[in-house]
Order: C-alpha cells, then sequence, then structure tokens
C-alpha cells in the first residue's frame, strides 16, 4: 500500500513596519481646522450674536492655514508639500491602479489634490472674508484698505459661492474617507489619530520627523502666524 500523497501548507505572512507618517503638529492642525471650519458654517447660517464667533473663528482658521503653509516646508516628511506634489503621469497611474508603493504611504496623488483645494478654497474663503460688509454690524478688518467695489465682489464671494464651495469640498472629503474605508479597506483616520501607519516590511520609506524639538517649532510656527493674524486685525481696527 502506498503511502498518501500529501501537500504542504504554505502560509504566506506578511511582515509588516511602523512609519510615523503624520507627526503631532499636523494631525492637531487637521482636527483643529475641521473643528474650525464646521464652527464657521454654523455660525454663518445662526447668524445674530454668533457673528462674533464667526470672525473669531475666521481668524483661527487664518492662524491654522499660515501655519500648514510653513509647516508645508519644515514640517515632518510626509507634511512637506515637496512629498506630496506629483506629476500628471502620477496621478493617471494612481486612478488606473499602477501607483507606486510610496505614493500610498502619505497623501496619494489623488488625495494630494484634494488637500491643495482645500487649502485653496479656505484661502480664498478667509481672505474675502476680511474685506466683506453685511453693511449691518459686521465687516472684515481689510474692508477700509481696498474699493467700494473690491468690497462688494469679496462679500458676495464669500457668502453666496465660497461658502458652498466649502462645503461640498467638506462632504467630499467625508465620502472620499468613508469610500477608502469600506472599498478600499484602507482606514485613513486612523493615522491621522495616531500618527503611524503600517506598511510592508523592506519598503523604502522615511518615518516623519516628530521629536520634542520638531515640536517645539512646531509652537513657535504657530505663535508667529496667531502674531501676525493679531496685528492684522489690530492694524484694521486702527483706524
Amino acid at each position: 500500500m502506498s503511502p498518501a500523497s500529501t501537500s504542504p501548507c504554505h502560509l504566506a505572512i506578511e511582515i509588516m513596519q511602523t512609519i510615523r507618517v503624520w507627526d503631532l503638529p499636523t494631525r492637531l492642525f487637521h482636527w483643529l481646522l475641521a473643528a474650525a471650519v464646521i464652527g464657521l458654517v454654523i455660525t454663518a447660517n445662526v447668524g445674530g450674536n454668533w457673528m462674533n464667533w464667526h470672525l473669531r473663528l475666521g481668524y483661527a482658521v487664518l492662524t491654522l492655514l499660515l501655519f500648514r503653509l510653513v509647516w508645508g516646508f519644515v514640517g515632518g516628511h510626509w507634511s512637506r508639500f515637496a512629498n506630496f506634489i506629483y506629476a500628471p503621469s502620477s496621478v493617471l497611474a494612481y486612478l488606473r491602479g499602477r501607483a507606486r508603493p510610496e505614493h500610498r504611504v502619505g497623501h496619494t496623488p489623488l488625495g494630494a489634490l484634494s488637500v491643495f483645494a482645500l487649502l485653496l478654497i479656505l484661502l480664498a474663503q478667509v481672505t474675502t472674508g476680511l474685506m466683506s460688509d453685511d453693511e449691518i454690524a459686521f465687516f472684515g478688518p481689510l474692508v477700509r484698505f481696498v474699493s467700494g467695489d473690491t468690497v462688494a465682489m469679496a462679500t458676495s464671494y464669500h457668502k453666496n459661492v465660497g461658502k458652498f464651495i466649502v462645503i461640498a469640498l467638506v462632504v467630499l472629503h467625508v465620502a472620499a474617507i468613508v469610500f477608502y474605508k469600506w472599498v478600499k479597506k484602507d482606514n485613513l483616520v486612523r493615522p491621522m489619530v495616531v500618527g503611524d501607519k503600517q506598511m510592508a516590511a523592506g519598503l523604502p520609506v522615511p518615518s516623519a520627523r516628530d521629536s520634542a524639538a520638531s515640536r517645539v517649532l512646531a509652537l513657535m510656527v504657530l505663535a508667529l502666524c496667531g502674531g501676525a493674524v493679531a496685528w492684522l486685525v489690530q492694524l484694521g481696527h486702527a483706524f
């Protein structure tokens, strides 16, 4: 009787490595900006005395945006603009499912477009808010320095155009997170909370710098940006 033939069972175990993708300053920026933008939308629709908070939140958003612009040059590896500015060919390759492995660590080519669009739209919204006048009780600090026609155009864009673009981008951003979670099985929220991401071992990608020194630098940058916004506001009310 011949012995029964058996087939060996091969178990493929993928070894993972932990990559620090988002440094603490980037994560705090993300969640503070999200909270401030939600607050802006709510206070704008409620109106009345809540417009005082609308103005304050607008100044906070401007401070955060200025911080992010600076942090895009001196922050952690994956937070730097140079590391998620992709050529059109990279975007097309990603859409066709042929992205390079390192393009899936930080912002993907498609995600990078979303980030830049959101930053630009928010900057436009805040800037026009600084030049807006509701002709009742509230006006931006830059109203005194621009012409009446500019104030009218800025106010119209801020109230009738920019607000809805911001809401649409926020909804699109949330929809993308849900899509990646349930369709691509890629949790984008967790790395933005804890900072780390599990990647295949051997992938030659660096971890973001997230040391005590870099966090102190972030505080200094944020303080300078906050000081610049405070100076701008005081300048507008000094006349």
